[in-house]
C-alpha cells in the first residue's frame, strides 16, 4: 500500500454496537486495511444497549432522563471509538477520508418520545436510528464525509458506484475478508460495500 492511502470507514450499527470495516483504494481495487467491533454502550448503564426498552414502563421523567443519558454516552463512544481508528490508521500513513454508514427503512419516527415508548415496533425503530445517528454524528464531528446509504438499497447503490453488477459485488465483498479470517459475516461484507460507496465517492 503507498503512503498516505485514502481509506473510507464502513459501519453497520446493532443495538450498543457497530461493525467497522476501513477500506482502502484505489476504488478500482480495494482492499481492507481494518475490521473491528465498536462499542456504544456503556456497561455501567443498566439497560444501555437497549435503552428505549429499558425506558419503557417507567415514569415519564425517569425514561427521558435515562434516555439522554444513555443517548450522550453513546455518542462520546462513537466519536472517541472512530478517532481511535482514525489516529491509528494514520499512523501505518492511512488517511480517512470519509466513512458510510447503512440506514433504515427512513420511515419518521414520532417526535413524543412517549408516543415511541407506547408501541413495541416504534421502540425498535428509535433503537435503530439510534445508534445509526451516533455513527453519522460521530464523522460528521471528526470532520469526515458521510455518506448514508439504505441498507436494502446498497448493492444498487454500490452497483452505480462502482459500475460492477450485484453479483460481483458479493463475490469481492466476500473475497476481501478471507486475508483477515473470521469473523467475516453479514456485518462485514455490508460495512464494506457502504465503505466502497463512500470510497468511490471520493474519485
Amino acid at each position: 500500500m503507498t503512503a498516505s492511502a485514502r481509506v473510507t470507514l464502513g459501519l453497520r450499527a446493532h443495538s450498543g454496537w457497530a461493525a467497522l470495516v476501513a477500506l482502502a483504494g484505489p476504488s478500482a481495487s480495494p482492499t481492507v486495511v481494518d475490521r473491528r467491533r465498536l462499542e456504544l454502550a456503556d456497561a455501567a448503564i443498566e439497560g444501555s444497549k437497549q435503552p428505549y426498552h429499558e425506558a419503557e414502563g417507567k415514569k415519564p421523567k425517569e425514561a427521558e432522563r435515562l434516555l439522554a443519558r444513555c443517548m450522550d454516552s453513546s455518542r462520546a463512544l462513537a466519536r472517541d471509538g472512530l478517532r481511535a481508528v482514525v489516529d491509528q490508521l494514520a499512523a501505518r500513513d492511512h488517511r480517512v477520508v470519509g466513512c458510510g454508514v447503512l440506514l433504515g427503512s427512513g420511515r419518521a419516527l414520532p417526535e413524543d418520545v412517549h408516543q415511541i415508548l407506547a408501541s413495541h415496533a416504534l421502540i425498535h425503530a428509535a433503537e435503530g436510528e439510534m445508534y445509526r445517528d451516533v455513527l453519522v454524528r460521530a464523522g460528521e464531528h471528526l470532520s469526515l464525509r458521510v455518506t448514508g446509504v439504505r441498507e436494502r438499497e446498497i448493492l444498487a447503490r454500490a452497483g452505480e458506484a462502482t459500475g460492477r453488477p450485484g453479483p460481483e459485488l458479493q463475490r469481492r465483498a466476500a473475497e476481501m475478508g478471507r486475508a483477515l479470517g473470521p469473523p467475516w459475516r453479514q456485518d462485514e461484507k455490508l460495512a464494506t460495500l457502504v465503505a466502497w460507496v463512500a470510497l468511490a465517492a471520493r474519485g
